[in-house]
Parts: structure tokens; C-alpha cells; sequence
């Protein structure tokens, strides 16, 4: 990072919208991206876990309300861990200890949900191979209603770092659509200022495979620890 870690995290704040969020194109050079994407997909098939409508995996354990088993990370992703802890948004006393891996295949998503209780209240994710959108709805109006509104969406592009805390993690719900094709809506996306290139209005962004990071702090672990080889 060229930038002192104080002065990213100032500068990369998502202005008119709740706080917190952060947004950082191209936190990971190209290299690593396509690193990560051929670790991530030569992972033993029993590391994936399949959804309906997508697959995952968990490294660093699986979180549980009675405690993660902990494990221990790959230097692959423990690389990660650390340019993120160097950020200094989790503290001394609470680095990364986890890493959710999601699989979107163009036309996939996610309904609206909140990280919750298991975790502690700031989320970072490191998206690779295609952008998607991220909406964000608040949280009491997703309550009995069939349709619930859209409040602004966030562009996550390929190699972006998204910090996400405060009210946006504790008042507001957030999810991908599935769709195949986005449609860039200046007035609804918020951090367009903040994306690494000038993108036109209505301009229609293709979805590929994207695999997103998902690199947070799992506060009730468990003492013991499993070695797993890999």
C-alpha cells in the first residue's frame, strides 16, 4: 500500500450514505487475483460446500453459536489476512481469523441478509474475476413487505476491497440479485466516484464467474485447534 493505512481508510469512505463503508479498487494487483482464482478452484472437492444457488467455502473453521473449531489458514490466504490487518480496522486484539469463500456464476446471487451475531460487526470482502452489484436495503423495511425497496446499491469491481461496519452492518440488509447483465444507474450506485475507471450512464456490464472474499473476525473460538493438511 502506497498510501499511509489512515489515510486510505479517510479517503476511501463512501460519502452520502450511512456509515460505514469503505471502497478500495484494485487492492489486489492482477497477479494476485489470478492466484487466488486457481487456488481457490484447485481446493480438494470436499472444501466446497453446494447451495442452491451457489457453493462456498469456509476456511479458518466453520462458525457456530457455540464456538469455532479453529484451523489453521493457507499462506495463500493468510497473505490476505495480513494486507487487510495492516489496514488497522479490526484492532490489535481481534485480527482475521476466518475466510468465507462464495462462488457466483453469472445470473447467481444472494437474498438480503445480515452477517450477524457470530461475527464481529466489520466485514471485509475482496471480490475476483467479475464485478457485481451489492444492494442495500434497511433492515425494519424488509419486514412484512412482499417487495422491499432498494435504498442505493455499491459497484464491486474485480480486485476491489469493500470494508463494510458500523450502521451498515447492524441497520442494513445486503444482496446480489440474480441476474446475468447490470445496468449502471448513476443515481443509485454510490461509490462510482471511487471506482478505478469512468464508467457511462445505462452502461451494461456483463456478470462472469466471480469469487468473493469474505475475510472477518470470528470473536467465540474454540480452544482447540486442527491441523489440516493441505
Amino acid at each position: 500500500m502506497s498510501l499511509d493505512p489512515a489515510i486510505l481508510i479517510n479517503e476511501s469512505i463512501v460519502k452520502e450514505i450511512p456509515p460505514q463503508v469503505n471502497y478500495i479498487p484494485n487492492f489486489i494487483t492482477e497477479e494476485e487475483e489470478k492466484d487466488l482464482i486457481k487456488k481457490v478452484n484447485n481446493a480438494p472437492l470436499p472444501k466446497w460446500t453446494q447451495l442452491s444457488h451457489r457453493r462456498l467455502q469456509n476456511w479458518g473453521g466453520t462458525p457456530h453459536p457455540k464456538g469455532m473449531i479453529a484451523e489453521d489458514i493457507p499462506q495463500w490466504l493468510q497473505t490476505q489476512i495480513d494486507k487487510i490487518s495492516l489496514l488497522g480496522i479490526f484492532g490489535k486484539d481481534k485480527t482475521p481469523n476466518h475466510i468465507l469463500i462464495n462462488e457466483y456464476l453469472s445470473g447467481q446471487g444472494i437474498m438480503a441478509h445480515s452477517d450477524g451475531p457470530l461475527f464481529h460487526p466489520i466485514v471485509t470482502t475482496i471480490s475476483c474475476g467479475s464485478h457485481t452489484l451489492l444492494e442495500f436495503y434497511k433492515r425494519f423495511e424488509t419486514e412484512n413487505i412482499e417487495s422491499p425497496k432498494r435504498v442505493f446499491s455499491l459497484l464491486l469491481e474485480p480486485r476491489s476491497l469493500l470494508i463494510l461496519q458500523k450502521e451498515l452492518y447492524h441497520e442494513y440488509l445486503h444482496s446480489i440479485d440474480e441476474r446475468e447483465i447490470d445496468v449502471i444507474d448513476k443515481s443509485d450506485i454510490k461509490n462510482l466516484y471511487l471506482c478505478s475507471q469512468t464508467y457511462d450512464k445505462n452502461q451494461i456490464l456483463n456478470r462472469t464467474t466471480r469469487l468473493s472474499l469474505t475475510i472477518r473476525h470470528v470473536p467465540k473460538t474454540s480452544k482447540l485447534k486442527l491441523k489440516l493438511r493441505r
